[in-house]
């Protein structure tokens, strides 16, 4: 029954997004954040998202938005990164290994740039944000009261075969939305909106917890501090966090706490060691290979990592590090390409977040700037222990801050309706104009008895 509902929904689409490429868009985020299609049975694996992804491509191509290009400096570093992964594919040292991550990594990419472009005006960048709230609240929800049903004795995992799957990536995926929900709450103007915001932000706290993820703590310890110095009321956040840590304290096992303590003897801890060992391959790849690298995840080939280091090669694993990741598969000059490319979309968020006289944004452009900033940190120091450089997540966040950023360039902009319907009702107003002043119709007489003494 959800495999037909999904296909349903997916061709019911397909008119509106080639009408407006905009609906491909937030289709295609909804299938890169939830991954639908693999909660279905008949159609599980089945690549439904390049259905739509092909579609909006080539709707956004027909429909003439292509020359309308925005090459801001975060647009630009993603185009860039996106062709040195070419590069990397191309001098791979086993392409037939980095082939399928090579082929994930660039379309997201592509989706990332895509974003950038098309998100152009306030209510598109605002549904962008509510599709990654709303698909990551989803799992946000579902791990927080899965933790309180469970007492906290078993791990949250994310979708089996995705980039979430693992209980670290997952818990810091949902530590990565948490300032965006905190503007969710402070934007909405129904209350029952900032209600369930607020009670989304609790559970996803509490599902951070549940992922028992040592990385996601210290990315939750990370939103915290940073929330804080950020913010100019302190002490109502530094009373909220007590209030909401003593429960959590109180209400999680023994064996949580054992694992979070961990973390000040990371030098005997055998994963993360593991993750040191992974860690030098990486880099002893970019040293043989600094330009383009080894290809993508091509250190993960103990065939090929015995060639740069045998010993280590027998225990190491995942680059467990996304700037590990991108060093050893693309090499010094990927990597500098990539830091580049989240510090333009860091520095763009501040400068447009700054309450300086010469800030032209409006509040609400202000505020999301204000909160995406915190997210891209979090998610730059929980991915420093990930390899989550694939995830869709923090590049759309990445992709709203370049839209934000072009929208406030561009200065307010008056929406304009563009299908057949305006333009056959532009016509008809035309014609009655050239007949005389309109004093016979409705609006004539509304017109004329408005200005009348």
């Amino acid at each position: 029954m959800r495999d037909a509902l999904l296909l349903l929904v997916i061709l019911g689409a397909v008119p509106f997004i080639v009408r407006h490429p905009f609906t491909g868009v937030l289709a295609w985020a909804w299938f890169t954040i939830m991954t639908p299609h693999q909660l279905a049975y008949g159609v599980f694996g089945v690549p439904l998202n390049m259905v739509i992804a092909a579609v909006t491509f080539s709707a956004y191509l027909v429909t003439g938005q292509f020359p309308k290009f925005r090459a801001d400096a975060t647009t630009v570093l993603a185009g860039l990164f996106a062709f040195w992964l070419v590069m990397s594919q191309i001098f791979s040292l086993a392409p037939e290994n980095s082939q399928l991550y090579f082929d994930r990594f660039i379309k997201t990419m592509l989706f990332a740039i895509i974003c950038m472009q098309m998100a152009d005006t306030k209510l598109k960048v605002n549904a962008l944000l509510w599709m990654l709230v709303g698909g990551m609240g989803f799992f946000a929800l579902k791990g927080g009261l899965f933790t309180l049903l469970t007492f906290g004795q078993f791990r949250v995992h994310g979708l089996p075969q995705t980039v979430l799957e693992d209980n670290n990536h997952i818990g810091i995926a949902i530590a990565t939305i948490l300032p965006l929900i905190l503007y969710v709450r402070e934007t909405a103007s129904e209350k029952f909106v900032r209600n369930g915001a607020l009670v989304l932000f609790g559970l996803a706290l509490v599902a951070i917890v549940g992922t028992h993820s040592r990385g996601a703590f210290i990315a939750l310890v990370m939103f915290g501090v940073y929330l804080w110095f950020k913010s100019s009321r302190k002490i109502p956040i530094a009373i909220a966090a007590v209030v909401l840590a003593m429960p959590l304290l109180l209400f999680v096992p023994s064996k949580w706490t054992e694992r979070m303590t961990t973390i000040t003897e990371a030098t005997q801890d055998k994963s993360f060691m593991a993750r040191v060992d992974a860690w030098i391959i990486n880099t002893k790849f970019a040293i043989q290979n600094p330009v383009t690298g080894a290809g993508l995840r091509n250190p993960y080939d103990r065939d090929l990592a015995r060639l740069v280091d045998r010993e280590r090669a027998e225990e190491a694993r995942a680059g467990h590090s996304i700037y590990f990741e991108i060093l050893g598969g693309t090499g010094f000059v990927g990597l500098a390409i990539y830091l580049s490319m989240l510090a333009s979309g860091f520095l763009k968020a501040h400068s447009l977040s700054r309450e300086r006289p010469g800030n032209t944004a409006p509040r609400w452009a202000r505020r999301l700037a204000y909160h995406a900033q915190i997210s891209l940190a979090v998610f730059a120091i929980g991915g420093a222990s990930t390899s989550m450089e694939m995830w869709d997540g923090y590049l759309l966040v990445l992709a709203l801050i370049a839209a934000v950023g072009n929208l406030t360039a561009a200065g307010p902009q008056t929406p304009r309706i563009n299908n057949a319907f305006d333009d056959d009702r532009r016509a008809r107003w035309r014609k009655i104009r050239e007949r005389g002043d309109g004093a016979a119709t409705p609006a004539g007489r509304l017109g004329r008895a408005r200005v009348s003494p």
